[in-house]
């Protein structure tokens, strides 16, 4: 089976990236920060996975910041922390390099990535799919599909960690029209590098769609554009760690907490 991600493209979109264009990553990398700060503890060997090292290592000079390469080139055990900036979206197999961060955690080490999910360039995306089948009769891959964040959280299980959670937010960035947008996605190293992208297209196919997204979800002349930030927390199993009480185990009825009484099954 292809890869659905096409990584030779996706450097060379990666490299085109512009400094200025940034923002996005920057303002993940601060809500890591905050996130970090809530937690009642000290990290002293952080480690960062991420496609966009700039951003990252700004907010975290201290850490080791490697690639998003299929193997990461992480020390098993090594790290107190490990952080995956904002490209989790762009894995062929993202669930091995959650599990591959996990591995490279010490017992009750923290996981904290964040990634762009489903809700992400939803307006694109429907104004692209109705333009392509009006005009081709036909669907082309042109934007990343996403997951959802309960299969983001469900992930977090797979690969392994403890006490997982994942929680989303949400950040509308207005634009001109549908080019400048095109224009900001490029710079933020975020075009298609999908292996099975759509071929040359016209500029009119472009320019209908832009037409339609204004008329669908224009608003004083601009229009808006959807990121969806997911973080996921998880800890490297350790004994000290909080567990869920066995079946059967509970000493209380639920009815007595709440006040409540308790209705009688019938025969």
């Amino acid at each position: 089976m292809a890869d659905l991600v096409d990584p030779t493209r996706l450097a060379r979109i990666r490299a085109r990236a512009r400094d200025d264009a940034m923002f996005l990553q920057r303002e993940a990398a601060d809500e890591v920060q905050d996130r970090l700060q809530m937690v009642n503890r000290t990290f002293t060997a952080p480690a960062i996975v991420t496609g966009f090292p700039d951003p990252w290592r700004e907010a975290f000079p201290d850490a080791l910041i490697v690639p998003d390469t299929d193997i990461l080139a992480l020390e098993p055990g090594a790290h107190d922390l490990v952080i995956h900036g904002l490209s989790l979206h762009w894995a062929n197999d993202p669930v091995t390099q959650v599990f591959q961060c996990h591995q490279a955690l010490r017992p009750d080490g923290m996981f904290l990535g964040v990634t762009y999910a489903g809700q992400t360039l939803n307006e694109l995306r429907a104004v692209l799919a109705e333009t392509e089948i009006e005009m081709k009769g036909g669907l082309s891959p042109r934007v990343l599909p996403m997951a959802e964040i309960r299969d983001l959280g469900h992930m977090l299980q797979m690969a392994g960690l403890a006490l997982p959670v994942a929680d989303a937010a949400l950040r509308r960035v207005t634009y001109a029209d549908l080019f400048a947008l095109l224009h900001d996605l490029r710079a933020m190293g975020e075009g298609n590098a999908l292996s099975a992208r759509a071929g040359h297209t016209p500029r009119a196919f472009f320019t209908r769609a832009a037409r339609r997204y204004a008329e669908a979800y224009g608003d004083d002349g601009r229009i808006p554009a959807t990121f969806e930030m997911v973080f996921l927390t998880g800890w490297a199993p350790h004994e000290s760690q909080q567990k869920p009480l066995k079946p059967g185990s509970a000493t209380a009825r639920l009815a007595d907490a709440l006040n409540a009484t308790e209705p009688k099954l019938s025969d």
